[in-house]
């Protein structure tokens, strides 16, 4: 019954009346001028090397606020020095021994290898 609702209503004629038509703003054009190269060239700063090198410039979210300054390594907590590094894939997760692996190892290796599975298991049904 509903699908027979569905079909009525579709054809129905469209009148001028709240969804008559869609329309989409103006485009922006394209600038034209001489010495396209020169345009695309990058900016020079206008900072100083020494604004640079003591504030991280871009990183204030304050309206009336400043660029926070750039502070000493020993003032940064430890856990931010290892963010970068490289975590071991699940191939070499899978040649080590289960047993002694660290919990932080074993969790990835949890992680990687439920996310392997689920991935065989989509190709399998799809090829059904």
């Amino acid at each position: 019954m509903a699908m027979n609702c569905i079909k009525s209503l579709r054809n129905l004629p469209v009148t001028g009346g709240l969804g008559s038509s869609r329309t989409f703003a103006a485009g922006a054009k394209a600038k034209k001028g001489k010495g396209g190269a020169a345009a695309d060239a990058p900016k020079q700063s206008t900072l100083s090397k020494e604004v640079k090198s003591t504030t991280v410039v871009g990183a204030n979210i304050l309206k009336d606020g400043t660029d926070p300054k750039i502070l000493p390594d020993s003032e940064y907590p430890d856990w931010l020095w290892h963010l970068l590094d490289k975590k071991p894939a699940l191939s070499e997760l899978r040649r080590k021994n289960i047993e002694t692996l660290p919990y932080e190892d074993l969790k990835r290796f949890v992680k990687l290898d439920n996310r392997a599975r689920i991935k065989e298991n989509n190709t399998t049904r799809a090829k059904n």
